[in-house]
């Protein structure tokens, strides 16, 4: 059985022997949501690659300790992806969120498509970033992830345009390129992969993509969701490379 895993700060400094000190909303998700005992076993980590295990060694209203047994450290995942999803109506933007983090993506970048009914502005930008985070942190500790992704601020095209010329492979899912995403090299860099509105990417879109280094491609003869796109790219990608070995 898969231990529980939460969230802390840092864990910087932390060796075997040492004790824990977890505390606020994940701290309370684990005791009164959770009922999380004495003596019971969970992971930390930091996100950043260091996990530690143990025991719980004491619970209060908002607080835990634990006290580590175990210190492990895991290197940045290889290649790092990075999705581009542009604004989906609903909740299928928490959806792609969840699906992505679980897969492994390193980043989700927001994208105002031109075509996306969705519009980010004021509080309700601050909102759904909100919520697109949240949902990368949970997806993350479910996932039972070293690394947790980063999800950016909302991009512009022109922002996009810039994050595929710095990518050693980017692609751009279109339903009427000519290429298939089986026949591109995978790299061991960073790779981009650019997923586009319900209502599909336009002309000038493709255009800005393709000038700054980005190819054009089509998972296959079905069109998806924009909210599964990412995810079924992104696994399409992975199957060949050593991280799913």
């Amino acid at each position: 059985m898969s231990l529980p895993v939460h969230l802390v700060p840092t864990l910087a400094g932390v060796g075997v022997g040492d004790e824990v000190t977890v505390e606020g909303d994940e701290a309370h998700h684990a005791v009164a949501v959770r009922r999380l005992r004495v003596g019971e076993r969970v992971v930390l980590t930091d996100g950043a690659g260091v996990a530690v295990e143990g025991p719980v060694a004491s619970t209060g209203k908002r607080v835990f300790t634990l006290a580590v047994e175990t210190v492990s450290a895991a290197p940045p995942p290889v290649p790092e992806v990075v999705v581009v999803q542009a604004l989906p109506k609903g909740e299928r933007g928490e959806l792609a969120v969840e699906v992505l983090t679980e897969i492994g993506v390193a980043r989700v970048v927001p994208w105002a498509a031109s075509r996306s009914v969705a519009v980010w502005k004021g509080e309700r930008a601050a909102k759904s970033l909100a919520k697109w985070r949240a949902t990368a942190r949970e997806a993350a500790k479910q996932a039972r992830r070293s690394w947790f992704p980063e999800v950016a601020e909302l991009a512009s095209t022109a922002e996009v345009s810039a994050l595929v010329a710095e990518a050693d492979l980017a692609v751009v899912l279109h339903e009427e390129a000519t290429s298939s995403l089986a026949a591109v090299e995978v790299p061991a860099g960073r790779i981009v992969v650019v997923v586009g509105p319900e209502g599909g990417l336009s002309d000038d879109e493709v255009a800005a993509f393709a000038a700054a280094g980005a190819v054009p491609v089509r998972l296959g003869l079905e069109v998806l969701r924009t909210s599964t796109a990412g995810v079924a790219a992104v696994a399409a990608l992975l199957a060949r490379t050593e991280r799913w070995a």
